[in-house]
């Protein structure tokens, strides 16, 4: 009858918000000019127009921390940090070499495109950070650390056992460890395991099928008010929406799954991600928006209304289900404004944490310490020639989608040797893009190139190169070079940025050789500008 009432009363009140102000109107997908944090308290969705898949999200005190899928990217499984669950920064990532997952992910296989670091799960026990995560290939993993920053200790695996993914752990109050995860080669079954007293283990004999639906995973588990929630998502005639069912004994029988919010096919169906309560009492739930396009899966964040024991995500609507939030309430007030860091100077002795390899890199063809403030990269033959994707140690950014965004990079190029290539590039498998140089015999050459297809540019008689790419929300780049760091000529085709291997567009610096292993360019800098927050 309550939440007859509560229903009725919403469809009396729509289009207003259940927290009291006017619901905005729906934006245009990719429409960015404005987004997180708007100042006087309140924000845009998306909060980061960035590829922060597969999110999940936690608070520890008054911080709060979200993972994020990277797939075939090293390191792997980035942790973010936030103040207010709005602007965003990152911490590090749990995992420093990918080859504890498989010799697939190292820079002599990049057999992983689509796969490696799929969805996974963060929390907080027993006065450390563990993170769980699932690849479709190798099985579950696991990793704990004393504080976010790390050190993550080495990779333990939980599930030897390809065909599963979107786990998650629980512990109940009586210290019980609990773990949930989909088995999607078994019709998507989700199975609910014991852990062992370490967090390191199933208790196989333990194992229970708790829930199966059409593409049932993104599971997570909470034991909320004397009940234990499983949230999840499933395939409906809609697209794929978020459910949860509850119990009162975590074995079940669990009551009817419930619909939490449509799928909306034009907001990219946001579908994976975190519950959170703040230390007032509000309750928020960050999300990746599930259907990528060239910019990936970006990350939105959206008020949760608690209707009839169910927590309902977005705006309610007046059927009780939840409908994509475009603004709210900040969760916390008066944070600064910060995002995910971009620029690099070079001038430390690591790289920061913005920066992943596509794949596990080979750790003697690079380096910041052989010519002091400059990043070298060695060039080594591609495992295909001339085939970007199959060239080790590039290494790679997100790309953001705003409304200017604008990448430089400075290049010199008097360690290049005979049949090396280097530049900066634009990549999603199987696309990509790249302006750079390359040297046949004694003679340098700009060259663009869009997937196989290359054009070549003029001789380079100076040892100094600009190379600069610019884009909008259409994700159209131009790229440009310069031979001074002043006047810059646009060269080559504008490239569309694409969407591909579960990825959207990233940015890179290359150095590979096709004839030897010989060969490098040093870099400068990177400086990555693009449009953010105003207050």
């Amino acid at each position: 009858m309550r939440a007859a009432l509560v229903i009725l009363l919403l469809v009396l009140l729509w289009p207003t918000s259940s927290r009291g102000q006017a619901a905005p109107a729906a934006r245009t997908w990719g429409d960015w000019t404005a987004w997180g944090d708007q100042g006087q308290g309140t924000y845009l969705n998306p909060v980061v127009p960035g590829d922060y898949s597969d999110l999940d999200c936690i608070r520890v005190g008054d911080d709060y921390y979200a993972i994020s899928s990277t797939f075939q990217f090293s390191p792997g499984m980035v942790v973010l940090h936030s103040r207010d669950m709005v602007n965003w920064t990152s911490k590090g990532h749990v995992i420093s070499d990918l080859t504890q997952i498989g010799a697939e992910l190292n820079w002599d296989k990049m057999n992983r495109y689509g796969k490696g670091v799929w969805a996974g799960a963060i929390r907080y026990h027993a006065g450390k950070f563990w993170v769980y995560f699932g690849t479709p290939d190798e099985g579950y993993f696991m990793s704990t650390a004393p504080t976010a920053a790390g050190p993550w200790t080495p990779l333990h695996s939980v599930l030897k056992e390809g065909g599963w993914d979107d786990c998650c752990p629980f512990w109940d109050e009586d210290g019980q460890g609990y773990f949930i995860g989909t088995n999607f080669k078994d019709n998507y079954k989700i199975h609910l395991f014991q852990l062992t007293p370490d967090g390191r283990d199933l208790v196989r004999e333990s194992d229970k099928v708790i829930y199966q639906s059409k593409g049932s995973e993104a599971n997570k588990l909470y034991k909320i008010n004397g009940y234990y929630y499983h949230l999840f998502s499933e395939v409906k005639a809609e697209g794929r929406a978020l459910m949860m069912e509850r119990v009162r004994n975590i074995y079940g029988p669990y009551e009817p799954a419930r619909q939490l919010s449509h799928a909306e096919k034009q907001f990219k169906e946001p579908n994976q991600g975190g519950l959170v309560q703040t230390p007032k009492g509000d309750w928020y739930f960050l999300t990746h928006h599930g259907t990528g396009d060239w910019s990936g899966r970006i990350m939105s964040l959206l008020p949760v209304t608690w209707l009839d024991g169910y927590p309902i995500l977005g705006e309610v609507g007046p059927d009780g289900i939840g409908r994509m939030a475009w603004s709210g309430k900040k969760p916390v007030l008066n944070t600064p404004v910060v995002t995910p860091q971009s620029s690099d100077e070079f001038n430390d002795t690591k790289l920061p944490v913005q920066w992943e390899w596509n794949y596990q890199p080979r750790p003697e063809k690079w380096s910041l310490t052989e010519k002091k403030g400059w990043l070298r990269l060695h060039a080594y033959q591609p495992l295909e020639p001339d085939n970007l994707l199959k060239a080790g140690n590039t290494l790679t950014q997100r790309t953001m989608r705003t409304s200017t965004n604008e990448v430089i990079v400075r290049l010199d190029l008097r360690g290049m040797a005979d049949g090396q290539r280097a530049g900066l590039c634009h990549f999603a498998s199987p696309h990509s893009s790249s302006l750079g140089v390359v040297r046949e015999g004694a003679t340098r050459k700009l060259e663009f190139k869009t997937g196989n297809e290359a054009t070549a540019g003029p001789t380079l008689m100076g040892n100094s190169l600009w190379l600069k790419s610019t884009w909008g929300l259409d994700g159209k780049s131009q790229y440009f070079y310069s031979l001074d760091g002043k006047t810059y000529k646009p060269f080559g085709q504008p490239y569309q940025m694409a969407w591909g291997s579960y990825r959207g567009d990233r940015l890179g610096l290359y150095s590979y050789n096709n004839k030897a292993e010989a060969g490098y360019v040093d870099v400068d800098y990177f400086r990555y500008n693009y449009s953010r927050p105003k207050r």
